[in-house]
């Protein structure tokens, strides 16, 4: 057994041994973060001088180490205070949300009592309504001798779990440190990838790996990162995935490495949304609608001992084991997401403003490496998690289906919501407009914030009401609200205008404010990615750490199996496409003749596409073809997909940025060449020429940023689904005579040797 004491926080404590009873996630407005801060302070404040507050407690009980925080202490009454915050009816406030604030109010008494060597004390919980700023306080009188019973009761039930996790680590580094690389050697360019993950993680900072295709970056990153949790002491490794492909491809390289270890050793978890795990999504979540939230707590504990023997949580495996407990499977995943080595999930778990995985890491003073596959991504992905906008055209329907009782409130936010559409004097000119405003209406602001809490109250005042309409807003007004306290330089407040009505956004173009917190709460980050360049670009926009290593992978792959075709004389602008269309489909009829097989050509939009693929069907109607449609479904996109076979013959037509130039695997004489009739640069538009202005004034270079490398990096995403091994062969064809620039091809692989 390690000598180490387990550290444990007091809400962990007793959330582990003294919670019971039902889920219970029925939609009531809560006091939001700064809500229940100011909560806080306001009780505090009406204490004495001699109050203290935010007192630090710990305590030993055998191998446990227990930490907390008491909200306060009042030496005058021997009185210590736990203070929570609330709206609405005090008597909703469930039993057994009640039961869990009192333990925790009684460990830290019992801590204050050793510490201040007090033989007795008044314990206190302070409820605080956050709209009507009263108190409800419950006090009770405790002996030191029993608040020390019951320290020792919930201690004991946790510490027979805490001996087993000990076991477990222990027993993880071990083997971890023995763990051999699952294959015989690694290959080329996945031993430089995995040497500089595991030395990021030596040296406590973050790394940018810009790794092709085909070296086994899954494996690459998690062997280093799993030999790194028994050398430096990491409790936890996130893979964040952009898309289910790249969590399943972690999983499997789980599976490989597992293979190699004994029994549970290392126990991995599959995040899933709720939406996807939710047994009943007609219940609401609550003991009253649900037969798995009923009774949830009472059975969880056999539920997570049943977990802790599976090494592998995937979707369908603990799906199982919840419904064999009868517990609901989204909320045993985020139980053992507190109990897993090893979790896999999307960005948003551990970047998006409520993230998961981020909040349990400073709650539980996590010390993690994080794994960010197909960091190409996180640009786009980032900037949508802190974005918001709101409708003027759903607005005015939930002003038709509201309650009387909020009327006032919501034509007080129209009339605000008219002055700014009025704002511009070309509206009698134009019917649609596109304006961006150097600040947030304040005015508009406060009229939405007085409007939310009117609804907070009518909702608390309801609670069996059912308004999804109005819910729905509610939940986006409060977003926006909460994006307008961070606004800043790192983002634009614009307003679309169109005779329909105007839509309000709150948009972010540089995610790194947002970030960098999410960073520096990590040991090591290691982002990876076929197309990471120039790296700057992401440090810049990602809010990389100053000390952020960066490693250019060697490819597996040589020009030998790859011919590059740059076709100079073809024009892709807009301006010029009628006049590319025959080139493109001759040039593409010549291939396909000169080297019959399965084909892919990109073009930048769906109409282009369609314009295309009309004129070479028209004048080759001998070849085959299939085509990416708009809003294609699972089933669809696996259909397209399944004309890529070892003996298709044919081309598929897709859109450049789709589901089909990233993310899709198609081997060996299943696909050996692509067109790309693009340079994949984002629509000249008012909102990306706001960005390229942004972007010029923050980092001095507004093209580059905005258009140039997020369009060469879907052109190298794109090509790079033709040479997937090193026995592949192939031929692409960069239709663009910009392709010619010396600017433009330094930003390609440079394996390609143009």
């Amino acid at each position: 057994m390690s000598k180490s004491p387990y550290i444990v926080s007091v809400r962990s404590l007793v959330e582990f041994a003294a919670k019971q009873g039902d889920l219970d996630f029925r939609f009531t407005p809560s006091p939001s973060g700064l809500e229940g801060i100011e909560g806080h302070n306001q009780v505090t404040s009406r204490r004495k001088a001699s109050y203290q507050r935010e007192v630090r407690l710990e305590g030993r009980f055998e191998e446990l180490w227990i930490k907390g925080r008491a909200d306060g202490f009042d030496p005058d009454l021997v009185q210590i205070e736990e203070i929570k915050t609330y709206r609405g009816d005090f008597q909703s406030i469930p039993d057994n949300h009640r039961q869990l604030h009192w333990a925790q109010a009684k460990i830290y008494a019992h801590l204050l009592c050793l510490k201040l060597e007090l033989p007795e004390m008044k314990v206190a919980l302070i409820y605080y309504d956050v709209d009507k700023q009263t108190e409800t306080p419950m006090v009770e009188s405790y002996d030191s001798a029993s608040l020390a019973s019951f320290f020792r009761q919930l201690c004991e039930q946790f510490l027979r779990w805490a001996k087993q996790e000990m076991a477990h680590r222990e027993q993880r580094d071990r083997v971890l440190r023995e763990m051999p690389l699952p294959h015989t050697s690694f290959r080329v360019g996945q031993r430089t990838l995995a040497e500089a993950m595991y030395k990021a993680s030596n040296r406590a900072c973050c790394l940018l790996a810009q790794a092709p295709t085909g070296i086994g970056k899954t494996i690459g990153s998690l062997f280093p990162m799993l030999k790194a949790s028994a050398e430096h002491q990491l409790d936890k490794i996130f893979f964040l995935a952009a898309k289910t492909s790249g969590r399943q491809l972690a999983l499997n390289a789980i599976e490989n490495l597992q293979e190699k270890l004994p029994g549970t050793s290392l126990r991995t978890l599959e995040l899933v949304s709720k939406n996807n795990a939710c047994e009943y999504p007609e219940n609401t979540c609550h003991g009253d609608s649900c037969s798995l939230a009923k009774g949830f707590y009472d059975r969880l504990p056999a539920a997570r001992e049943a977990a802790t023997q599976v090494t592998i949580l995937d979707q369908a495996k603990l799906r199982e084991l919840a419904l064999a407990h009868q517990v609901c499977p989204y909320y045993l995943s985020t139980e053992m997401a507190k109990w897993s080595d090893v979790i896999i999930g999307d960005y948003n778990y551990y970047f998006d403003l409520n993230a998961m995985l981020y909040g349990l890491t400073l709650s539980n003073g996590w010390k993690i490496g994080l794994l960010v596959d197909e960091a190409h991504n996180m640009v786009s992905r980032a900037r949508a998690m802190y974005t918001t906008e709101l409708s003027h055209v759903r607005f005015k329907e939930v002003r038709k289906q509201a309650p009387t009782i909020l009327k006032k409130a919501l034509d007080r936010l129209h009339r605000q919501w008219l002055t700014l559409e009025k704002s511009d004097d070309t509206i009698n000119k134009h019917e649609n407009r596109y304006l961006v405003h150097a600040t947030l209406p304040d005015k508009f602001i406060k009229a939405l914030a007085s409007l939310c809490g009117e609804i907070g109250a009518y909702f608390v005042e309801h609670p069996s009401t059912i308004n999804p309409l109005l819910q729905d807003f509610y939940f986006d007004a409060l977003l926006f609200i909460r994006l307008s306290e961070s606004f800043g330089e790192h983002s634009i407040f614009d307003i679309n205008t169109s005779k329909f009505g105007s839509v309000l956004c709150i948009r972010n173009i540089v995610p790194a404010p947002f970030l960098q917190p999410r960073f520096k709460a990590t040991h090591t980050s290691a982002l990876f990615s076929a197309t990471l360049s120039p790296w700057n670009y992401y440090s810049d926009l990602l809010g990389m750490p100053d000390n952020t290593a960066w490693v250019d992978v060697e490819s597996p792959f040589n020009a030998e199996q790859l011919t590059v075709h740059v076709v100079g004389s073809v024009s892709t602008r807009y301006a010029d496409r009628q006049q590319s269309l025959a080139p493109i489909a001759e040039l593409m009829a010549t291939q396909f003749k000169e080297l019959p097989g399965a084909y892919l050509a990109f073009f930048s939009s769906f109409d282009y596409m369609d314009q295309v693929a009309s004129l070479f069907q028209e004048r080759f109607p001998e070849a085959t073809v299939w085509k990416q449609t708009r809003r294609m479904d699972e089933s669809a996109k696996n259909n397209f997909l399944a004309n890529f076979t070892e003996n298709s013959q044919g081309i598929g037509f897709a859109v450049l940025g789709g589901a089909f130039s990233e993310g899709i695997d198609l081997p060996g004489s299943r696909l050996i060449g692509a067109f790309i009739a693009t340079l994949g640069l984002p629509q000249l538009n008012p909102i990306n020429e706001q960005i390229k202005q942004r972007m010029q004034h923050l980092f001095g270079t507004g093209h580059d940023y905005t258009y140039l490398y997020p369009g060469l990096q879907k052109v190298v995403q794109a090509a790079g689904r033709v040479i997937r091994t090193t026995s592949d062969r192939g031929v692409i064809y960069l239709i663009d005579d910009r392709f010619k620039q010396t600017q433009i091809q330094e930003l390609l692989p440079r394996w390609w040797q143009l």
